[in-house]
């Protein structure tokens, strides 16, 4: 049975309004995928507290029990009381007469992506399932999550380490050697002579590098909300090798998921993108979606608007295309999102193996010219001796 877009409020004036802000206030660049949980929503729970709430909130209304209950039941078992409090507010609202959806949204702790989800889920009746796809949809974040953090942190630990090693060999190690090669007199070898000059203007230009630094991260911190950023630092970080292609497919996941769960509760496909629109937080995807929803209501196939984005797959728009046809929407996203998802964690996996020999090798070449280049001086006085 249909859903009546009246009893979802859907709040499209909402939706239009928070757009025409300048698409601003709840929205993050590129930075945040890897240093905000790698997440769509704002930051309020973790996604591990959000995971078990809705997996034990699931288990205790399928075994039965009343929400009240249920509910106090996960209150008691809250270690912060920040969020015991968080549940008893929703408590609270629920034993006034309101619903479970309204309550999520009056805390201000969850996405309306949550809160909208649980409403679709109350007014068609299929709430244990929304809960469970919300559950798995965390438990997919937080296992993206611990393996995107596993792939990086041996490289990142590398790098650091290598950057300081050649930082003080540069500034310390090489002027000594310099002054050593000063009182020899003669010709210093080409190497030699390069290594030097560049550590004299790293310990020149330092001062002015930090300077630009700071100056660049706070450009970005003020311009992050602006469009011409967002845009850009999409367009930059998908044309970086392995991470763009893992991000891309990251996004594209998180929307087959989103559409099958909407789709499955015979969402209205303009709502069902407009809710995913308002949600989503990467630019690419937010535009074309924004544009698909205005080409679908003027009564364009969905795999018809969606084939004009170089976001989407060519495979993913032929599927579409076969389950509009079929009108089997909801099983074609529930099996994209299951693809997409696993390619991810391959792909991350992938990752950690490729980056480690590569960078390993790479910071060992660099270190070993600047040995070789500061004993090529103490080779050719050993030889000119003999």
């Amino acid at each position: 049975m249909a859903i009546e877009v009246k009893n979802i409020d859907f709040k499209t004036n909402d939706l239009s309004r928070g757009n025409e802000k300048g698409k601003g206030e709840n929205k993050r660049s590129w930075q945040d995928i890897l240093n905000r949980d790698i997440t769509l929503f704002r930051k309020q729970f973790s996604e591990k507290n959000k995971e078990r709430f809705y997996s034990e909130l699931n288990i205790l209304l399928g075994s039965g029990v009343d929400i009240k209950t249920a509910l106090e039941l996960i209150e008691e078992g809250q270690a912060k009381k920040a969020d015991k409090e968080v549940f008893r507010s929703v408590m609270q609202h629920i034993l006034k007469g309101g619903a479970l959806s309204g309550a999520l949204e009056k805390t201000g702790k969850f996405s309306p992506y949550e809160y909208f989800s649980v409403r679709i889920g109350e007014e068609s009746g299929r709430l244990p399932h929304v809960l469970e796809e919300l559950s798995a949809f965390y438990s997919r974040l937080i296992r993206q999550k611990r393996q995107f953090v596993s792939a990086l942190s041996y490289p990142v630990i590398v790098v650091a380490a290598a950057t300081a090693a050649v930082f003080f060999m540069l500034n310390f190690v090489v002027p000594m050697f310099s002054d050593v090669f000063k009182r020899f007199g003669g010709e210093l070898p080409l190497l030699t002579r390069i290594i030097i000059d560049a550590s004299g203007w790293l310990s020149l230009l330092l001062p002015y590098l930090l300077l630009v630094s700071v100056l660049c991260v706070a450009f970005i911190l003020w311009q992050k909300r602006q469009e011409w950023f967002r845009k850009l630092s999409a367009a930059i970080i998908l044309r970086v090798p392995l991470i763009g292609d893992i991000i891309r497919k990251l996004y594209l996941g998180r929307f087959c998921s989103s559409m099958n769960l909407l789709t499955a509760a015979n969402t209205p496909l303009v709502d069902a993108l407009a809710l995913i629109e308002k949600m989503v937080s990467f630019y690419p995807l937010e535009k074309s979606l924004a544009e698909t929803k205005i080409k679908v209501m003027k009564g364009t196939p969905l795999y018809q608007a969606l084939s004009g984005y170089d976001i989407y797959d060519r495979r993913m728009i032929s599927l579409v295309k076969v389950a509009e046809e079929v009108n089997q929407l909801d099983v074609i996203f529930g099996k994209l999102a299951k693809q997409y998802t696993d390619e991810v964690e391959y792909r991350t996996g992938m990752l950690g193996t490729t980056l480690e020999p590569i960078l390993i090798v790479g910071i060992g070449l660099f270190v070993a010219v600047i040995l070789i280049a500061m004993y090529l001086p103490l080779f050719q006085l050993g030889t000119m001796i003999k």
